[in-house]
């Protein structure tokens, strides 16, 4: 029997090796490598490794069997369980909150200055407009007390006025 060979990358962008030559991997129950490392610094580096480790060649699987022992050393399941619907199943209702809306200043505002808001002059650089911001984010967030509404026009007069300040 030959043995095999699964390389995946990490998040740390090197390659990690695992290796099973007394027997192939099994998915279940998940059968855990002869031997395993990470920290190569290419895909023939951790190939070698992993051959040197085994005391013979080693034919290459696909990355899965990797990922699920890395998975397996979090103390998760080796394997992502995927939420499948079925055909008749009606699909979960949309959360209105969801969807992020941009605030557009009411039609009794048509004349709304985003520096004014803030408490600036027009002629505010963009790091006193971030100091302006963080001011009164602060006492118009809703998870400070404030005013859920309050703070979204706040948010947009930074956003139009970080604009605004760019185009000069």
């Amino acid at each position: 029997m030959s043995g095999v060979v699964s390389i995946t990358t990490t998040k740390r962008r090197r390659y990690l090796w695992c290796a099973w030559w007394t027997g192939e991997p099994t998915r279940t129950p998940f059968r855990k490598p002869d031997a395993f490392s990470g920290g190569a610094k290419t895909l023939e580096e951790a190939r070698k490794q992993a051959e040197r480790a085994a005391g013979q060649p080693l034919r290459e699987v696909e990355a899965i069997w990797a990922r699920a022992w890395i998975r397996v050393q979090a103390g998760q399941s080796p394997w992502v369980e995927s939420k499948e619907r079925t055909r008749h199943e009606e699909p979960p209702p949309k959360d209105s909150r969801q969807k992020r809306r941009r605030f557009v200043p009411s039609v009794a505002e048509p004349d709304i200055c985003p520096f004014e808001v803030l408490g600036l002059p027009k002629t505010a650089s963009p790091d006193d407009i971030r100091r302006a911001f963080r001011r009164l984010a602060l006492e118009t967030h809703p998870d400070q007390g404030g005013n859920a509404a309050a703070f979204i026009r706040v948010t947009w007069a930074r956003d139009e006025a970080t604009l605004r300040a760019r185009r000069v």
